[in-house]
């Protein structure tokens, strides 16, 4: 399920591509390739369908978007491979230090003039 609404998805943008770079911001593009040959849809209807598709385009990937998110397990999944778990969990401990031995103190010496 998750691959298939990748695969839509990626097709979606790419004629969401394709239909941006065929229009003409100044009023050209595609519409201006109908206007002498074929009046079947009109320089304004063409203007108003690849608008119309864009939207449709651009608001169907978004959503496609989030079901994508919504359908997909979270977390992390379980694994059979004693390694890979060993060293999940090595690095997961928190590193422990250990407290250095105290220092000794050497034996007081007795003062001068004193035997022990």
């Amino acid at each position: 399920m998750y691959l298939l609404l990748v695969i839509i998805t990626i097709i979606l943008c790419v004629l969401l591509g394709l239909i941006v770079l065929i229009q003409n911001p100044k009023g050209g593009g595609l519409s201006s390739n109908f206007s002498g040959s074929s009046q079947l849809m009109g320089v304004q209807k063409t203007g108003d369908f690849l608008e119309k598709g864009t939207w449709v385009l651009a608001i169907s990937i978004m959503v496609l978007s989030l079901i994508i998110n919504v359908s997909v397990k979270g977390g992390a999944q379980k694994s059979d491979d004693p390694q890979l778990i060993e060293r999940i969990n090595k690095a997961s401990k928190p590193a422990t230090t250990t407290a250095p031995a105290p220092i000794s103190q050497p034996a007081a010496t007795p003062p001068a003039g004193q035997k022990k």
